[in-house]
Parts: structure tokens; C-alpha cells; sequence
């Protein structure tokens, strides 16, 4: 049997229990408008989201909009963001976005016109239409479903975020693509974590380790 011959509606409704349980979480980035998910988003890159959530009040006490933001320039920016893993690249990046976006409600919110933005790529510009509540045009794929995705039996193993996204996509419904991302992502941060809690996993039954060995991987 090949593991990933299941059709779309098949994988849907097998995971429904994780989309039921995980539909609608607020992401972990603790983001209070767009704006500030924007430039979470960014700053979060191979960074976790509790130290950016850590620097985020006093961050966003000097830089409130996108305006000011733009006013400003990398010295200035620095300080603030010190703590954050690549600060020095990630605050150029945040300038050129702020000074090209102008304002908050220039916010985009396609896939292209996102990651036609500096330190935004598919996977953030995902996260980003997701919690903006806006028509999803891929899956996000971080690195909890890079790790959870191919444990379940979805699609076999890769580091390669884009392939991974490009595999989830072939196989799952659209109609559950702005969802489906991350609720392996909380899965794996709550439950399918590198030492997985198994009796504790909603959708154990279909898991493929789980399956074949009866017991956690």
C-alpha cells in the first residue's frame, strides 16, 4: 500500500479531529493589529515566538504603526530588536518594508504582493492571510509541520519547507488549506513534539508510526 495515494477528501476527513480542536487559534505571535503581526512575523524568523513576544511591547511603545516604522532607519530600529536572532539584517528588512508600504491599511494581503516584500516568504505571508481572515493560497508550513507532516503519514520526509507546502497542497482540499497548516503546527507544539505524547493525540488512529508500530516513533 502506498501511503500517499489517499485521496484529498480522505486525508480532510481524517484530520478533521486536529481542524476541529485548532480551527481559528490565534497564532503564538502575540500580535495586536496587522501592523504588528507584520513585523513579528518578520522579526520571528528562525527565531521562536516567545522571544519575540518577550520584545514585542517595548518594540511597539517606540514603533506603533507602520509609519513611524518607515520614518525611522536601522540604527534606530536596532536597539529595540537586539535580542532577535539576524537583528541586523531583519531591521533592514523591516525599514525598506515600512518605507514601502507607508502606512498600516497598505498592508497587502496576496501571496504576491507579500512575499514581494523583503523577509517575507511563503511560509510568513501564509501565516500573515491566515490570521488577516483572508482566502488562503497555500498551506503554512513551519517547522513543527515539516517535522509532524511526514510522521502522520501525509507526505514522506523533507526539510524543504516549500516542497513540504507543494506536497500538502497536491494532496488536500483547498477548502481546508488556511487551516490545515497550522493545526499540525499546534499539534506538534502541543502533543507531536520530538518526544511525542501519543495517548494524548486526537488523530492517533490514523497516524502512520502510530500504525505500523503501535506505539509513539
Amino acid at each position: 500500500m502506498n501511503l500517499f495515494e489517499d485521496q484529498n477528501d480522505e486525508w480532510a476527513e481524517k484530520l478533521a479531529p486536529i481542524l476541529k480542536k485548532y480551527k481559528e487559534k490565534k497564532h503564538p505571535l502575540d500580535y495586536h493589529n496587522l501592523y504588528q503581526l507584520v513585523v513579528m512575523v518578520v522579526l520571528s524568523a528562525q527565531d521562536s515566538d516567545a522571544n519575540i513576544n518577550t520584545i514585542a511591547p517595548a518594540l511597539f511603545a517606540v514603533f506603533p504603526n507602520m509609519e513611524s516604522l518607515a520614518a525611522s532607519n536601522k540604527e534606530a530600529l536596532i536597539p529595540h530588536i537586539s535580542k532577535v536572532r539576524n537583528f541586523g539584517t531583519k531591521a533592514n528588512w523591516l525599514i525598506e518594508i515600512a518605507q514601502t508600504i507607508q502606512k498600516d491599511e497598505n498592508i497587502p494581503l496576496t501571496m504576491d504582493t507579500l512575499t514581494a516584500l523583503k523577509g517575507i516568504g511563503r511560509k510568513s505571508a501564509n501565516v500573515i492571510m491566515r490570521e488577516a481572515n483572508v482566502p488562503a493560497e497555500g498551506i503554512i508550513a513551519d517547522l513543527h509541520v515539516i517535522r509532524v507532516a511526514p510522521r502522520i503519514g501525509l507526505i514522506p520526509e523533507s526539510k524543504d519547507g516549500i516542497k513540504v507546502e507543494k506536497q500538502l497542497m497536491q494532496i488536500l482540499p483547498k477548502n481546508i488549506w488556511g487551516e490545515i497548516g497550522m493545526s499540525i503546527s499546534f499539534l506538534g507544539r502541543e502533543i507531536c513534539r520530538p518526544k511525542p505524547k501519543c495517548e494524548d493525540c486526537p488523530i492517533k488512529h490514523i497516524c502512520w508510526y502510530y500504525r505500523l508500530k503501535g506505539q509513539c516513533p
